[in-house]
């Protein structure tokens, strides 16, 4: 929200902003105007008495606009007053948001912590309202940052809701724009419904209940609408109920008749599960018997197998006896043979050993033979070496030749480095002209960019003329003269915005016109080009002897002083054929170029200058002479805007790049050339350098080679002293070689003596294991007869099992078939399980056949009856009996319902006559009011009752009509129909006829006369002065920034001023009852003078 800033000169950060309060006592009604604010005393002690429920005091702290303020309000009318951005509409929030209004309701902000001033974390509002049981303080305390509100009363701490309680019992209603008309909201009256008007004005001046019976009675027609419809819906249903139940009476009675046929069907299934348990009973007997004598004979065999079983288990122990044995002597092998093996791996171990003495010994004899090969080699080396030293020439006389290609070579290298800088020079060089033809390249691109600009625009507008100017270019061997191309693609502007000079002086046709110099010329043109090509071109001829450096009749100098800066011809260039023509046809260099000056001065311009053609800034000007009167006639014609010239293409420039570029590729290939020269030098100086190099490497390798072969003699030498030094005596080392050989003998002779005997050792033990497995063998064939008795008559024993296990399955399967059918037999008869079959089945089950097949055969005969009865549901009973019920619990329910209609029919009447009587009486007065008010104003307005339908109570509504001229029709207030002015005069008066009604505690109404013409102001405020002020009426708040002068003030109203200023007072230094003393005394002093 927009705060205004505060201006006051004290450092103070809490005085801004003072409410003052006038004294009614202190001016004269209608007369007293003043700009220093008359004090007041304070309200409680005004004249008139304040109602319950109105406004005693109202404090704000850190609220919108204002710092701290205090205002005290009297009990009559309050006319608020200020100028705008001074704080009367913070009033009134204060008063909304005070007593628990919503912050939308202002239309200024949608939370509440918006209403705290800018720059403040907290803010506070404070009401006080008058009680006669005592004042009613509300405090609510607003936190920016939360967006909470606190709230208070009488210093105490309370909830939202306790407060709009309070503020409710006391009738104050904020949200209603009948009692509360914020400066936002007072557009949004006259766009309120009839409906909501209506229930705005019951709420703000009715009595409590009648709001309430309007709602009642709304409550009560909607329950009367829904209860016709119950009633009428509910009767057809019954009506279709009792219709349908007739139909199906005959398949009722059909179907009974074939329920009699399904009941012997279930009596005959019933006593079917009984037959079926007695023979599966009796089978399960037979079954039982052979399945215990089978259990016998299974006994017997078993007692004749234990024999046999106790001899099978004696020869397995001894079977396991020997068998362990069999294992003892095989571990006793084993290690026997890895004793064996050990010794092999002795003996392997001292043959590898001789092995290895004997291969030491030939290496150490291949070696000595190696040492003497190469000291023989050696010696013959130095032979040759001494040999070659001695044929070495003197190498002394080398060392001239040696500085002369030393000195030769150096001076090669100094022309190659010559060389190379030329080469990098030229390099440099060329890289540069190549930068420069980029960038020259670049800039004839944008020319070209910017001619292809004209050349589109030309296209887009003259497509012919496009066509024409291509053509042009690919045939101008055809003509024999310059032809230059239309005017607009040949013009070139030195300045843009000099571009609607040309275009506004120049017309279309010749800005599109080629240019020739030959007649011959352009007729081949517009042969070739009009003719067959059916192009619409136009076409001109420069004149013979040129215009284009034609000299003005007036120097430019004498005219600048009139504001004029060019002649049309200086602004712009072109071919000099163009600039002839132009100048010759449209005299360009006679029609001058104003300012803004020049348009001040025109009319001196015209008659001192007598120029035919003027421009200024943004008009052209045309004088002609009268050749009647002689008199000067001047018209003028405002600029148009540039379409064609306005992009620039300066072609001097372009020629002049064009020439650049040439001469810079000529410098690049004479660069080019001189580096080939450079290369070519350079690879010769290349090849004389390596020459020389190579000369004096082998003049070097000869000086040093007698120097070499003495140091080769002398360490062939060294190496020979120390071969022959490295000696070894052979014999002593086969001596040494043979006795550790006979040593490694006799302990192999040793270890394969005790091999021998192991051996012995493990072939004994072989044999005795032999014979074990032989008896292991006897005794294993002997369990194996045994095995194969025990065997056959276990074959016996099984297959008299099996048939002992099949008897007792067959049994098991009996018995719970048994219990299966005795199961189905007692849930079709539904028995539990220790109830006995009812005395009633017995005797049905004696009439009825006894075995199975007469009971299928019955069956069948039963069911064939009982489908013979087709299309029965088994349903239809049920829904049939179902809605014999419905249809009786419906008729008691129609009775019901009625009886509750005619209740609330009974409850609407009285209700209406509670509230429709009352609301007419009232709505009669509003008018009456209301009617006054528009007449003493020579205008016509009435309010009445308005409804469609008479029992449709929420369309009830409040109708406004009004007309403020005598020739038109009244018409119903809308927001379209009356004007600003007209909407504001019509809400005031409703609310003014509201007032001496209302019983509302008090009404506050902002800037309403804002859109009034004086005339209708003064009425209005007459009125509201009138009315506000009478004795017993409600609290009034009147928010203005201005008032009309000599108005009538009545004793009973208060008047506030909001002054905003940089020298108001700080809250702490205002004192208002030392102000109200000071006032009157200057008051009563003023006679005496």
């Amino acid at each position: 929200m927009a705060t205004p800033s505060r201006k006051t000169s004290t450092p103070s950060s809490l005085a801004s902003k003072r409410a003052v309060l006038s004294d009614p006592s202190s001016e004269v009604p209608s007369k007293k105007k003043s700009s220093v604010p008359p004090a007041a005393p304070p309200p409680l002690l005004s004249s008139g008495p304040f109602v319950e429920g109105s406004i005693v005091r109202i404090a704000m702290e850190n609220f919108l606009t204002y710092d701290v303020c205090e205002v005290s309000p009297g009990p009559h009318l309050n006319m608020i007053i200020g100028a705008n951005g001074t704080g009367k509409s913070s009033i009134v929030c204060a008063i909304c948001l005070g007593l628990a209004g919503k912050p939308a309701f202002m239309g200024r902000a949608d939370k509440v912590g918006f209403f705290v001033k800018r720059g403040c974390s907290k803010g506070m509002v404070e009401i006080e309202l008058f009680r006669t049981s005592g004042n009613l303080v509300i405090t609510r305390e607003i936190d920016v940052a939360k967006n909470q509100s606190f709230w208070f009363i009488n210093k105490r701490s309370a909830s939202q809701k306790i407060v709009e309680e309070q503020v409710a019992a006391l009738n104050i209603q904020v949200g209603n724009l009948c009692q509360f008309l914020p400066q936002d909201k007072v557009g949004e009256f006259a766009k309120l419904s009839k409906i909501e008007l209506l229930e705005a004005t019951e709420k703000s001046i009715g009595p409590p209940e009648m709001h309430k019976y309007h709602c009642e009675l709304k409550n009560f027609r909607e329950k009367e609408k829904q209860l016709e419809t119950s009633c009428k819906e509910k009767t057809e249903y019954l009506e279709k109920m009792i219709q349908r139940n007739e139909r199906y009476k005959q398949d009722v009675d059909r179907f009974y008749e074939r329920k009699r046929h399904l009941d012997l069907i279930e009596m005959l299934e019933a006593k079917r599960p009984w037959v079926e348990y007695e023979n599966v009973r009796q089978e399960y007997e037979e079954v039982k018997l052979a399945r215990d004598q089978a259990k016998e004979e299974v006994r017997k065999l078993k007692e004749s197998q234990i024999p046999i079983t106790e001899r099978i288990e004696e020869m397995e122990r001894q079977r396991h006896s020997l068998e362990a044995r069999i294992k003892e002597k095989a571990l006793a092998i084993k290690e026997t043979s890895q004793k064996c093996k050990h010794k092999q791996d002795v003996i392997e171990r001292k043959d590898k050993q001789i092995e290895e003495l004997q291969q030491a010994l030939t290496v150490k004899q291949n070696e000595e033979h190696d040492r003497q090969r190469r000291i023989s080699n050696t010696r013959k080396m130095i032979e040759d070496l001494q040999n070659e030293l001695k044929t070495t020439e003197n190498c002394e006389n080398l060392q001239p030749q040696i500085d002369a290609i030393t000195n030769d070579l150096r001076r090669v290298q100094d022309e190659k480095a010559l060389c190379e800088s030329e080469i990098i020079d030229k390099r440099r060089e060329r890289e540069t002209l190549e930068k420069e033809k980029r960038s020259v390249d670049n800039h004839i691109v944008r020319f070209d960019n910017l001619m292809n600009q004209k050349e589109d625009k030309l296209r887009q507008r003259y497509r012919d003329t496009y066509d024409a100017v291509l053509w042009l270019r690919n045939n101008r061997d055809k003509f024999k003269q310059r032809v230059c191309e239309p005017i607009m693609l040949t013009i070139n502007m030195k300045d843009n915005k000099n571009a609607k000079y040309i275009e506004n002086h120049i017309p279309s046709n010749d800005l599109r016109a080629f240019v020739f110099e030959s007649q011959e010329d352009m007729e081949v043109f517009l042969k070739e080009v009009r003719d067959n090509k059916k192009l619409r071109v136009n076409a001109v001829i420069a004149p013979k002897s040129s215009y284009a450096d034609k000299a003005p009749s007036r120097s430019l100098n004498d005219l600048k002083q009139y504001g004029f800066f060019s002649y049309l011809r200086e602004l712009f260039d072109a071919p000099d054929p163009v600039m002839s023509y132009l100048c010759c046809q449209y005299h360009i260099h006679e029609v001058p170029v104003g300012t803004e000056r020049t348009r001040e001065k025109i009319e001196r311009v015209i008659h001192e200058t007598r120029l035919k053609q003027i421009y200024t800034a943004e008009e052209k000007y045309v004088v002609k002479t009268s050749f009647y009167s002689n008199k000067v006639i001047s018209s003028n014609t405002s600029l148009k805007v540039a379409q064609f010239l306005t992009v620039t293409v300066d072609l001097e420039q372009r020629r002049h790049l064009e020439e650049q570029l040439k001469e810079i590729n000529r410098k690049l290939q004479a660069v080019e050339s001189g580096l080939i020269a450079l290369r070519e030098t350079n690879k010769h100086l290349e090849h004389k350098d390596n020459e020389l190099r190579q000369k004096k490497k082998e003049l070097l390798e000869r000086k040093t080679k007698k120097r070499q072969l003495e140091q080769k003699i002398s360490s062939k030498l060294g190496s020979l002293k120390l071969m022959e030094q490295d000696t070894c005596n052979l014999e002593e080392e086969e001596r040494k070689a043979s006795t550790k050989i006979k040593e490694i003998n006799v302990q192999k002779a040793k270890l394969v003596t005790e091999l021998t005997n192991l051996i012995k050792n493990c072939t004994a033990l072989h044999i005795q294991k032999v014979d074990l497995i032989l008896q292991n063998t006897t005794v294993i064939s002997e369990k194996n007869k045994l095995e194969s008795d025990y065997m056959a008559t276990s074959s016996q024993l099984r297959i008299t099992e099996q048939h002992f296990i099949e008897l007792d399955e067959n049994r098991q399967r009996l018995l719970q078939k048994c219990k299966e059918l005795m199961k189905r037999a007692r849930q079709v008869c539904n028995l539990g399980a220790e109830q006995t079959v009812p005395q009633e089945y017995q005797t049905a089950f004696q009439d009825l056949p006894n075995t199975l097949d007469e009971i299928d055969a019955l069956l069948t005969e039963e069911r064939s009856r009982a489908s013979c009865f087709t299309g029965l549901n088994p349903t239809v009973v049920e829904e049939y009996t179902k809605r014999e019920e419905e249809i009786e619990q419906l008729t008691e329910e129609l009775k019901i319902k009625k009886v509750e209609l005619d209740k609330y029919r009974e409850n609407i009447s009285q209700v209406k006559e509670r509230w429709l009587n009352p609301l007419k009486e009232l709505v009669e007065k509003i008018n009456e009011k209301f009617s006054y008010f528009f007449s003493s104003m020579q205008c016509a307005g009435e309010v009445d009752l308005h409804t469609e339908n008479e029992e449709d109570y929420d369309k009830y509504g409040i109708r406004i009509r009004v007309k403020f001229r005598s020739s038109t029709q009244l018409h119903e207030l809308t927001p379209h129909h009356q004007s600003g002015g007209e909407r504001s005069v019509s809400t005031m008066l409703y609310l003014m006829a509201l007032q001496e009604l209302n019983r509302c505690p008090f009404r506050v109404v902002d800037e309403i006369n804002q859109g009034m013409d004086p005339i209708n102001e003064r009425r209005v405020f007459e009125m509201v002065v009138n009315t506000a002020c009478k004795e017993n009426t409600s609290q009034y708040f009147f928010i203005t920034p201005k008032l009309l002068q000599n108005l009538p003030y009545s004793e009973k109203m208060t008047v506030l001023f909001v002054y905003n200023g940089p020298h108001m007072l700080e809250p702490n230094r205002w004192n208002l009852k030392a102000f109200q003393r000071r006032r009157r005394r200057i008051t009563f002093t003023q006679p005496s003078q």
